[in-house]
Order: structure tokens, then C-alpha cells, then sequence
């Protein structure tokens, strides 16, 4: 078994400060413009998103949650206040009455649409004009190598439900 570092390298410790200020600054921006023009949390923008492209527009309610990287009560309550809007609906799978279908709404879609332009538009401003399409690609690559790593150990909110 190897030994843990001692510290991190200082190119580590800059790409570790530049990703977490990069974070830091995307977010509250991304986040404020799906609220102007949806009344959307991040959250529940993902929660659209992801049914929006999902075959038939639904998805088992344990899947998203893997997903969206968010715990399954804490999605339950997003997907409530969804369904409360009109812009999904929740029933019992056809499948497994244990668990719980959503299926994204005309409404939904309505507001996915509402909010997609002005979305793209602030997501490529923020983070992608400085970048070439060769750096955007890197940057895909080697988050995609850590995502995969950190979800080889996921924590409970993240882990993925095995199917039965």
C-alpha cells in the first residue's frame, strides 16, 4: 500500500485554488441567471435537464439522484416543488412499486426552453471564451478522470443504486 503525500505539489496546490475559485465564481452566476429566467434552483435545472434528454422524457427517481449528485431526500423535496409547478410528474414505477417515477411535463419543457438560451449564453461566456476548443476538450478529459475516480468511492448521496 503506498503512502498518502505528505503535502501537495505547487502545481497541484494552483490547479487545486484555480478549480475551486473557478467553481466559486460559476455558480452563484449560473445560478442566478436559471432563477431570473425560470425561478429555478441548480438543482431542480438539472432535475429538467436531465429528463428533458432522457428517452421518453422520465426517469427512475433513484437514477437522477445518482446522477444530479444529490441525496434522494433532498431531490424528493426539489421534485415535490417541481410537480407543485406543474413541470414534472411523480408516480409509482410500473416496474418496482418501491420506487418512484418523474416525468418532465409540456410546462417543463416550456421552461427548459425559456431558460436554455440565455443558460448557453452565460456558460460559454464565463467559462468557455477564454478557453479554444482544444482547451475546453482537455478540460472535459481530465474532469471526466476525476469525476470517474471520485465516483469509484462516492459519498452515500452520490453512490449508485443497484439495480434489482
Amino acid at each position: 500500500m503506498s503512502q498518502p503525500p505528505a503535502s501537495l505539489t505547487p502545481t497541484q496546490l494552483g490547479a487545486y485554488f484555480a478549480f475551486t475559485e473557478v467553481s466559486s465564481l460559476l455558480r452563484p452566476a449560473v445560478e442566478k441567471q436559471l432563477r431570473d429566467a425560470g425561478a429555478l434552483s441548480y438543482v431542480q435545472f438539472q432535475l429538467l435537464a436531465r429528463l428533458g434528454d432522457a428517452t421518453d422524457g422520465h426517469m427512475r427517481m433513484t437514477d437522477l439522484a445518482d446522477g444530479v449528485v444529490y441525496s434522494r431526500s433532498g431531490l424528493t423535496y426539489q421534485a415535490q416543488l417541481l410537480d407543485q409547478r406543474g413541470l414534472v410528474t411523480r408516480s409509482p414505477s410500473p416496474d418496482d412499486e418501491r420506487s418512484t417515477v418523474v416525468a418532465i411535463t409540456a410546462a417543463g419543457r416550456d421552461v427548459l426552453t425559456a431558460v436554455f438560451p440565455g443558460h448557453i449564453e452565460a456558460v460559454h461566456d464565463l467559462l468557455f471564451a477564454p478557453l479554444s476548443d482544444d482547451d475546453a476538450g482537455d478540460l472535459a478529459r481530465i474532469l471526466g478522470r476525476v469525476s470517474a475516480h471520485l465516483r469509484a468511492a462516492p459519498p452515500r448521496s452520490a453512490t449508485r443504486r443497484r439495480k434489482t
